[in-house]
């Protein structure tokens, strides 16, 4: 078993801003092997049979997800549906189902905040704190 830091995707790297020419090669070569991979998977489809609490997870953190493509299909299904199991009973949700479904996140790169929207102010500034 290897240790170590998994490499990130190359998608990801376009998409974060961390994609360096001197260790990944050329940036417009990595843009089109990412271009022609999601080509060849399709976009990311919501199946239909995902409902409740497994649906709202897709439409919350998968379907704003841009950067996959339908080859995380499996992953983000997974996901979905340890969430689900989740919201159902949160006391008997146990911890190494915390860990598969963190796991998931990382994999599917839900969990890095540089891809997050910025949120536009809606509270009042405060003058001690911000």
């Amino acid at each position: 078993m290897a240790k170590g830091r998994k490499p990130k995707a190359t998608h990801l790297r376009l998409v974060d801003g961390t994609h360096r020419p001197e260790r990944h090669g050329d940036p417009a070569a990595a843009q089109r092997a990412v271009a022609q991979a999601a080509a060849g998977f399709g976009p990311l489809s919501r199946p239909r049979y995902l409902t409740g609490a497994a649906k709202a997870a897709w439409e919350r953190y998968v379907a704003p997800a841009v950067w996959l493509d339908a080859s995380r299909e499996p992953a983000a299904i997974a996901f979905c549906e340890l969430w689900k199991e989740m919201r159902m009973a949160p006391t008997t949700f146990q911890a190494a189902k915390h860990s598969q479904m963190r796991g998931y996140m990382s994999e599917l790169g839900l969990t890095d905040e540089r891809k997050r929207a910025v949120q536009p102010a809606t509270e009042e500034r405060d003058e001690h704190f911000d």
